[in-house]
């Protein structure tokens, strides 16, 4: 899969049409339609066709489209996936997921659908044993894209305090970091709740960043600026990325097997890292 940016990810209530036009206008790398949450039972069948009409109808330019459905326990989880198998979004993404089987279970009933298979999965992460059995989850289709963290429900399950370290998430942070990894996928953090707490929102952001996420799942527009700015490449990040590469190069084409850059040893690892880190700014500059 290429690279895309996905530094923030904005959820967006699926019953609302006005907030999906609304979203056609945001900063926003991915949107996510919800039918989960952020939807009333009453109106999760009525959901389907507004997030369907505002895919099929909107103009959302580079960003992806992804809805997330109810989870298959549910008695709208299946219809969910049927309704949005060839709605024009770009993922699937599942709620609440803790083994492989629910993985095969719902692509099975996409492919059924007819769904095409350029429609990728996002899994979430939410509960405990789906965070113990992330690598299975992980693992289980080569059409899982994402990784998402669930840190609300996750932080109920475990009985957390909230704290603006989230001291308490951090080896579940850890763990999943590692699964997506281990699979070559991306991974998103989860949400910071409290609107009003922009410090907390701020350090979970550096701090997603720093453990090795790829972006900031978000649920309102004034938290997309930050996201964006701390999961993109810095300028400094940006221009040693070319040093390394110059140098590099020019170490091949005089025979040596060394680079001291800077005072700093450089390897193939740093090459392919800095390779990547162009590839990202890249593609952020393209949208």
């Amino acid at each position: 899969m290429q690279i895309r940016p996905r530094r923030s990810v904005l959820y967006m209530p699926g019953s609302h049409p006005r907030a999906l036009q609304k979203a056609q206008q945001l900063a926003a790398d991915s949107l996510i339609f919800d039918m989960e949450d952020a939807v009333a039972p009453a109106a999760k069948v009525q959901a389907r066709e507004i997030i369907t009409s505002a895919i099929q109808l909107g103009d959302y330019g580079t960003r992806e489209i992804v809805v997330r459905v109810n989870a298959l326990d549910t008695e709208w989880g299946e219809g969910d996936l049927k309704a949005m198998a060839r709605s024009g979004a770009h993922a699937i993404c599942l709620p609440k997921v803790e083994t492989a089987a629910e993985v095969a279970e719902a692509l099975a009933i996409l492919d059924k659908a007819q769904a095409p298979g350029s429609l990728y999965l996002w899994v979430m992460a939410e509960t405990p044993r789906g965070v113990l059995n992330i690598q299975e989850v992980c693992g289980a289709s080569t059409r899982i894209a994402v990784l998402m963290m669930g840190t609300s429900d996750l932080s109920k399950e475990l009985r957390l305090r909230n704290r603006d370290d989230r001291l308490g998430l951090v080896a579940s942070l850890n763990l999943c970091v590692l699964a997506a990894r281990a699979h070559n996928l991306d991974i998103i953090d989860g949400v910071q709740l409290d609107l009003n707490n922009e410090q907390a929102y701020q350090h979970s952001c550096e701090q997603g960043r720093d453990l090795g996420f790829d972006g900031k799942s978000v649920i309102h527009p004034k938290q997309i600026a930050y996201a964006n700015q701390m999961f993109s490449p810095s300028a400094t990040d940006i221009e040693w990325a070319h040093k390394v590469l110059v140098a590099w190069q020019q170490a091949e084409q005089a025979g040596e097997a060394l680079v001291l850059l800077d005072g700093r040893l450089i390897e193939n690892l740093h090459v392919d890292e800095a390779k990547r880190t162009l590839a990202i700014a890249a593609a952020i500059a393209e949208r």
